[in-house]
């Protein structure tokens, strides 16, 4: 199975519910509605860090149920103004039984990451919001980069408020600008762990 090109761009958001309404106004679909959790594993050396590499277990809950995948990114370049990554997926029967074969492999989870999401598909363009435990919420728009431009008119947010930049800069901006810890996870939140810029 050949790797496909992700091709991507982040926003923080004003205003959810107004964005989810203007998208739908465009004849957005709603596709999955509910809680997405992250789970990011590497060697407790970071090898996988150390070369760009992204390993992560993607699991979907919703009252319809829970869907699991495994995920591989490749090294983040930037095209056009764009972040591209090549990825390789794949569904998993069980997220439990996977995370034991890794840490019996000797992985280690790095990062935790939890969100509620509301995820549409518009004119084959994927939008996202992502609210967290206690960050800024965001909006994630993937596709080509020609749907990517007519998703972003629809929601009505500034051009420029889209960038190629990656969680961490979101958190460290939520951080200066709050003087808060953000909290991606249920952990962070209740002070366990709060987060890290080394653990991005």
């Amino acid at each position: 199975m050949p790797a496909t090109q992700e091709v991507e761009l982040k926003a923080m958001v004003d205003d959810v519910a107004r964005r989810r309404r203007a998208i739908e106004a465009a004849g957005a679909r709603l596709t999955f509605e509910g809680a997405l959790v992250d789970v990011r594993w590497d060697s407790p050396a970071r090898d996988l860090t150390l070369r760009d590499h992204v390993l992560r277990l993607r699991t979907y809950r919703s009252a319809a149920g829970v869907r699991a995948m495994l995920d591989w990114k490749g090294p983040t370049r930037y095209e056009g103004g764009f972040k591209v990554r090549e990825e390789l997926t794949t569904s998993l029967g069980s997220p439990e039984a996977l995370a034991a074969m890794l840490e019996k492999l000797g992985y280690i989870v790095t990062r935790e990451i939890e969100r509620t999401i509301a995820q549409y598909e518009l004119a084959g363009c994927t939008v996202r919001f992502e609210e967290y435990p206690r960050m800024d919420p965001l909006v994630e728009v993937e596709g080509t980069p020609d749907a990517i431009e007519a998703a972003i008119a629809a929601l009505g947010l500034p051009r420029a408020a889209f960038t190629t930049e990656r969680l961490p800069d979101f958190v460290m901006r939520f951080q200066a600008r709050t003087g808060t810890f953000a909290a991606l996870c249920a952990r962070e939140l209740a002070g366990e762990h709060p987060w890290r810029v080394e653990d991005a």
